[in-house]
């Protein structure tokens, strides 16, 4: 697990409840509020457990909150009818305003950006060609390779095979000379794999520059800071696919893809609601675009620096409560790039504390209120966590239940 509340107010629920996959009859549904007047809680009424998120904006934990300002504009356009299209361009026109680029569209997540701005690219505006996506590129005069780093391979690129490419692998700029022929389409670059590779963004941008070709960026969990919504669209990539669910706390199921005015407009081409097209599924809706406008609109004006501080004090005083633990050793460090904050990991000697992060992880998980942290992979004599999608006061409440589970722990 590397990266990746349409309800407000949730109650927090002891672990009793459970992921509850059914239909509701239709006299529950109807309406949001029970027979008395009260609100009603569907999150409480089916048993969905809720947790303090102390891991960080994972998928599967559902990312991040939405903001008040994000859920109005939700509520608000729920109530009218729209064309889709109009709201993708007035949407898009703004948010390619605020990050620097030619054209923008609001997608379903960062991997469905990764997919149509690959499509966008194949494609351009040509019907025919949009039609033929994924199948037989060649036979319909596409261009079918993408060159892509050994070290960026992660598993996201498969939102670029699903157009139907080849991805060619290389590792320094001489493999990259070799590579490109006249069936070479793009060269992309995962951001948060950076370090990984031998060719730094810059570099790569310049190689693409050299062989004509458009380089194209992933930076789904790389904001903060702010200033990457523009960073790399200032560079000159040809696209950048983020996601709109995490740290800018849109939908969730919402993400921004931005660029160049003609790969944008093969990528929208090539979406939802156009039929015949491989991004027909990826549907967004007028809600989901206008509450990413919101989100993107709200996060670039907030004060960032402040936001900083808060992180800063927060895991402070988490690391403070933790490491008096007799047997507790700690550490805050920042990731260099994805996931962009404040990270505290805590350690335990084994022969004083009797626990494995897995065991940690469950008592946390299992507590009332229920505690979300980083408690898998390697080593197995430490956990990590994140302060940055907690609620105000969550802190103390995390820093409480980890003493008391590693002193219960005692040998």
């Amino acid at each position: 697990m590397k990266r990746r509340d349409l309800i407000k107010g949730l109650t927090l629920l002891p672990i009793g409840g459970s992921f509850i996959g059914t239909v509701l009859p239709a006299e529950v549904i109807a309406g949001n509020k029970s027979k008395g007047g009260a609100r009603r809680n569907l999150v409480k009424e089916l048993g969905i457990r809720t947790f303090i998120n102390a891991a960080g904006t994972y998928t599967t934990m559902s990312a991040s909150l939405m903001h008040e300002e994000v859920m109005d504009a939700i509520d608000q356009s729920s109530k009218e009818f729209c064309m889709l299209n109009e709201v993708q361009d007035k949407v898009g026109e703004k948010i390619a305003q605020m990050v620097h680029a030619e054209g923008a569209m609001v997608t379903a997540g960062a991997f469905s950006a990764l997919t149509l701005g690959m499509a966008g690219i194949l494609t351009g505006t040509d019907p025919e060609k949009i039609k033929r996506l994924p199948h037989r590129l060649e036979d319909a005069g596409i261009k079918s390779e993408v060159l892509l780093q050994k070290g960026h391979f992660d598993g996201y690129e498969q939102a670029l095979y699903n157009t139907g490419v080849t991805i060619i692998p290389v590792e320094t700029a001489d493999d990259v000379d070799r590579a490109v022929n006249e069936k070479t389409a793009s060269m992309h670059f995962l951001n948060c794999n950076a370090e990984e590779g031998k060719i730094m963004a810059d570099e790569w941008l310049q190689l693409a520059k050299k062989h004509n070709l458009p380089a194209t960026i992933d930076i789904a969990a790389d904001v903060p800071p702010v200033s990457n919504l523009w960073k790399f669209n200032d560079m000159g990539f040809g696209f950048v696919a983020i996601s709109g669910g995490k740290a800018i706390r849109g939908p969730q199921s919402a993400g921004i893809l931005m660029g160049k005015k003609d790969i944008i407009a093969g990528a929208r081409l090539n979406d939802s609601p156009n039929g015949v097209t491989i991004g027909r599924g990826m549907k967004v809706n007028k809600e989901e675009m206008l509450g990413m406008y919101a989100a993107l609109d709200k996060y670039i004006n907030q004060d960032h620096d402040k936001e900083w501080k808060m992180w800063e004090d927060t895991i402070g005083f988490i690391n403070d409560a933790v490491k008096k633990i007799k047997g507790v050793t700690t550490e805050i460090t920042v990731p260099p790039i994805a996931n962009h904050t404040p990270k505290l990991t805590i350690t335990w000697d084994k022969n004083i504390i009797n626990t494995t992060r897995k065991d940690l992880g469950d008592q946390l998980r299992k507590g009332d209120p229920s505690i979300e942290v980083i408690s898998w992979g390697d080593p197995d004599n430490s956990v990590s966590l994140t302060v940055f999608m907690l609620k105000k006061g969550e802190h103390k409440i995390v820093a409480k239940r980890i003493q008391e589970e590693l002193s219960k722990a005692f040998v």
